[in-house]
């Protein structure tokens, strides 16, 4: 059979366990942000079911459509039935950022959460023009980038902001944490098969809820269940159709200013990171159009904020996590759908009322898991050093979050308890600001001069310095806000760098050749790979 007369396979068994896998990761997300909006910014519940989730949910429709028709295609083209769609979905980190760094203090600052709503909306308009524009130079950034970089940037991601949250989750309420994951983890690793096939995703949460539920009843509430909470979910019922915000939109350039701060920094975040995601796709064996992922983002972010979403689009990480337990095409679509019933029809409530998230928390824990683990499978042995270098920045940017998150809950800030007094007890505050600032570029950066220092390619490492050293001047690395003449000992520091790997370049005596060779020197001694 010819690829033009080839039809892919629509829906696979192994959808099942990648919607319900994929799904929860998306409900947990959605659970999450209805949660900040309501009990973080007080929103009203009319604004959040009746403007807000809807436009959501009919961003995240048309994202997961758009790339399972690019994963029919996709199959279609190759003669294929093994591809797996690209995970989508709202961006986590920004979704933090989004309303501790623009809309809370804005909603603070005038009183009226609309604005702070709008001021939102603003935001996600700035960074999709900026992922439409980056689309464009992405191709040739993967191109000479080391895919130790790429995966490593991620990998870091993984360890940080994935596993670490839900592994904490787990180990917080075990009896329902650890024995879901166990369930996980002898299915999706172990090739164990459950009742009649049940997806092993669904069999945890069963079994999740079963014990926090039945926990309740015996007086121990292991998951924090509530029958009254269960009972007030049904008042969101009803169903809400997405109107246009334009005029929201254009209201929030008022604070412009405050806007442009960050979401210019993390357009170029989310330009890398989905360039990076679709990178751990092709190492998987799904080779999809880097330009297409990044404008796809950009357009339907800006859809969705014109109707009212104030959080961006993004290609998820976990591609291979997916595909390892038989996510194709079909799943993709069908959790759109499925988002869509839940956000139009005021489920949501009811979902949070239901499902312990502690039960959903191993799903997460296993992706974060399998994208740490690409880093090291898809790339040279001889790289490992560069991906262990990239996932540091990550740390650092994880570390000064708990510090933040910690004083804050505690009625003060690092300003107030002195560097010096952090320094004293071993907390090196600044160097993990420094460090973890744009962590995902500096990542990339570090694990790309490592990388091409290893291989021997010393003028490429020299290139890869120098675009650290822009970075840094402009604030797009290890500075909070973007500007001109940010960290300029950093930068110099580059630049040093930078020279010095020209000059290695200029009078090298070991051949790229010799590098390949599986053979190099450690500390005077020919050591082989």
């Amino acid at each position: 059979m010819t690829t033009s007369t080839f039809k892919p396979v629509i829906w696979a068994p192994g959808d099942w366990n990648a919607l319900f896998g994929f799904g929860t990761n998306i409900l947990v997300n959605m659970l999450t942000l209805t949660a900040l909006l309501r009990y973080v910014l007080k929103m009203p519940d009319d604004i959040v079911f009746g403007r807000i989730l809807p436009a959501t949910g009919l961003m995240l429709f048309l994202s997961t459509l758009y790339y399972a028709w690019l994963a029919y295609k996709l199959a279609k083209e190759t003669g294929r039935n093994d591809v797996c769609a690209l995970p989508s979905g709202i961006s986590v980190p920004h979704m933090f950022i989004v309303v501790f760094v623009i809309m809370m203090p804005i909603a603070a600052k005038t009183g009226d959460p609309i604005k702070a709503w709008e001021a939102g909306l603003t935001w996600v308009f700035v960074q999709s023009f900026v992922l439409m524009a980056g689309g464009f130079i992405a191709p040739l950034i993967r191109k000479i980038t080391p895919r130790a970089a790429l995966l490593g940037a991620l990998a870091g991601v993984s360890i940080a902001f994935i596993s670490m949250r839900p592994a904490l989750e787990m180990y917080m309420t075990p009896v329902i944490g650890i024995i879901c994951f166990a369930i996980l983890l002898a299915s999706w690793f172990g090739g164990v098969r459950y009742f009649k096939g049940m997806p092993a995703g669904l069999v945890a949460i069963v079994v999740g809820s079963i014990i926090a539920w039945g926990s309740t009843a015996a007086g121990l509430n292991f998951g924090g269940m509530s029958v009254a909470n269960l009972g007030a979910s049904f008042a969101t019922f009803g169903f809400s159709f997405p109107i246009p915000a334009v005029g929201h939109v254009f209201s929030g350039f008022e604070f412009l200013g405050i806007i442009l701060v960050t979401a210019i920094p993390f357009g170029i975040y989310d330009l890398v990171e989905a360039m990076d995601n679709v990178e751990s796709a092709a190492a998987g064996g799904d080779n999809f159009p880097t330009t297409r992922v990044l404008t796809a983002d950009g357009v339907v972010s800006l859809i969705g904020c014109l109707m009212g979403n104030p959080f961006i689009n993004a290609v998820y990480i976990g591609h291979p996590g997916w595909k390892a337990i038989g996510g194709r095409i079909g799943y993709s679509a069908a959790t759109g759908v499925m988002v869509l019933i839940l956000s139009w029809f005021g489920i949501l409530a009811l979902m949070m009322a239901l499902i312990p998230v502690v039960a959903i928390s191993p799903i997460l824990l296993y992706i974060g898991m399998l994208i740490g683990a690409q880093a090291f499978q898809e790339t040279p042995k001889s790289h490992a050093p560069a991906v262990i270098l990239s996932l540091v920045p990550q740390v650092a940017a994880w570390g000064k979050l708990q510090i933040d998150s910690a004083l804050g809950a505690a009625g003060t800030n690092v300003a107030a308890v002195g560097l010096d007094k952090l320094g004293q007890v071993g907390v090196l505050y600044h160097g993990l600001e420094v460090l973890g600032s744009g962590a995902i570029l500096v990542s990339l950066i570090l694990a790309a001069v490592s990388a091409c220092i290893i291989d021997r390619v010393y003028t490429r490492a020299a290139g890869f310095a120098v675009a650290g050293a822009v970075l840094t001047f402009f604030g797009f690395m290890h500075s909070e806000a973007i500007g001109i003449g940010k960290m300029p000992l950093v930068a110099i520091s580059y630049l040093g760098v930078a020279v010095v790997l020209f000059w290695c370049a200029r009078t090298q005596t070991t051949s790229p050749a010799v590098a390949e060779s599986g053979v190099h020197e450690t500390h005077g001694v020919v050591a082989a790979k």
